[in-house]
């Protein structure tokens, strides 16, 4: 019988423990307030729920469509965050850097990025790469060639817009969150926020 008590105790000890694996999605942060009487509030700071109006599909074909964006960006925006990341990092560092060793270490950094990454990109399909070119001006706020120009100079910059254009790629266009990337638009902000 004691055995039994033990088990229930523990049982409901280890039940009754809080598990905080993963962050919330619905609050950002929980704050006591204190007040003049001495009371105690306390303030939830929610995040900001993003509603679009319900999407109908006038067709199976548009909504797999749809669908397949949701999948793409699900993919391809971790990546184009990374990419960002990267970039401010990289700008912060060879501002510290004399002139002689930026060139340099631009270069060793192309060369690790293309290592570690190339696996990855490889897997890509062909609307995923675009869409990777465009999020990353959408993150960046500039367009890809002006990153790689900003970086490694014109001459490559253009190299790489040439070998885009071969394929139907172009580095220079512009996120348009207003115009043709409105649905984008709509399923980037929904992912980002968890509700998609």
């Amino acid at each position: 019988m004691k055995k039994v008590y033990i088990i229930l105790i523990l049982s409901g000890i280890l039940c009754s423990y809080g598990i905080y694996a993963q962050q919330s999605r619905y609050y950002q942060r929980i704050t006591r307030i204190v007040t003049d009487a001495g009371d105690t509030a306390t303030m939830i700071i929610l995040r900001p729920v993003y509603i679009f109006p319900k999407r109908t599909f006038k067709s199976q074909k548009e909504k797999e469509y749809y669908w397949k964006n949701v999948r793409d960006v699900k993919k391809v925006l971790p990546y184009a965050k990374l990419v960002h990341q990267a970039l401010i990092e990289t700008y912060e560092y060879i501002q510290t850097l004399p002139e002689d060793q930026r060139e340099q270490h631009l270069k060793r950094m192309e060369k690790e990025l293309f290592e570690e990454y190339k696996p990855v990109l490889k897997t890509f399909t062909y609307n995923q790469a675009k869409l990777l070119i465009r999020l990353i001006d959408r993150e960046c706020n500039q367009s890809s060639y002006h990153l790689i120009k900003a970086f490694l100079g014109g001459f490559r910059a253009t190299f790489w817009q040439t070998f885009g254009a071969m394929f139907g790629v172009s580095l220079r266009k512009e996120w348009e969150p207003e115009g043709k990337d409105r649905i984008l638009e709509e399923i980037v902000v929904l992912v980002e926020n968890g509700q998609l």
